[in-house]
């Protein structure tokens, strides 16, 4: 395990001890793997923070070096176990009153980070969401209406932990606690290129299957069928992904096939599926 400098100069005692008449402060947790492509944008763009954890699976590119350099503090856990654990170890090594997560692909826009600011001043004990503008394929997909509102912002002390093989969930210590959107959008890099993309629909998928296996779901391909293309149509037409070019199909593509697939292997591999699929 690596532990580096922390993003800023300021000694961890200090802010420690200053928390008690400060205002509270902010974690930006990471997930690396490989990602020196993009992880220099994703940690600039959460400079701001007063603590960066980045928490890499084992990176065989310069991702940890790259991240270092930044001034996040960087954990190396190579033993894959799910998302849920990574994001744990995350939790684990925060330190601060807010906890915000934040992909290696993303990157916090500066009506974001005015918003992030304000909800930590704020001191609400709440749980956010956010919603992407999202990039596929090198163009933004300026005209597509994402609709996902995804738990990114905790108070840390009322997070508990993660559970879930993929999209996973966090438990909280307190419930009912309001569930609130933020108004600024995360910029979002969700597909780079064909290969990339491949890859992440196989994991995406058998996680998956995997994930409906643990309920007793049935899968088969007429069931993949009706899910990829009800995926797709909903994206396509009623996202309007066909007003985003071919960026925009082949996004609303491989998430239908990401639908598909899935029951496709919950049905022909369901005695091979794993939890602990990687890319």
């Amino acid at each position: 395990m690596e532990n580096k400098t922390a993003l800023h100069a300021i000694p961890a005692g200090n802010r420690q001890n200053n928390k008690a008449h400060a205002t509270p402060t902010l974690t930006i947790a990471i997930l690396t793997k490989n990602e020196a492509h993009r992880i220099a944008a994703c940690l600039q763009s959460a400079s701001f923070a007063d603590q960066c954890i980045v928490v890499d699976s084992g990176s065989t590119d310069n991702t940890r070096e790259i991240a270092q350099a930044a001034g996040a503090e960087v954990f190396n856990y190579p033993d894959w176990q799910g998302f849920a654990l990574q994001r744990n170890r995350l939790i684990k090594h925060s330190t601060c009153d807010y906890i915000f997560f934040l992909d290696a692909d993303e990157v916090i826009t500066p009506e974001l980070r005015m918003e992030l600011q304000a909800v930590v001043q704020s001191g609400v004990r709440a749980v956010w969401k956010i919603q992407w503008r999202m990039v596929a394929f090198g163009h933004e997909l300026k005209y597509f209406r994402s609709q996902s509102k995804v738990e990114r912002m905790f108070r840390r002390d009322m997070l508990q932990e993660y559970v879930g093989v993929v999209h996973e969930q966090a438990v909280l210590t307190v419930e009912p606690t309001p569930r609130l959107v933020l108004k600024a959008r995360l910029l979002h890099h969700s597909r780079e290129t064909v290969y990339g993309s491949l890859e992440k629909l196989a994991q995406y998928s058998m996680l998956g299957a995997a994930k409906r296996a643990e309920k007793g779901k049935r899968g088969g391909v007429l069931r993949g069928l009706a899910s990829g293309m009800s995926m797709f149509l909903r994206l396509y037409i009623g996202q309007l992904g066909f007003l985003c070019g071919g960026a925009g199909f082949l996004y609303c593509f491989f998430v239908g096939l990401e639908g598909f697939f899935r029951y496709a292997a919950l049905e022909y591999d369901r005695d091979t599926l794993r939890t602990d699929v990687v890319r």
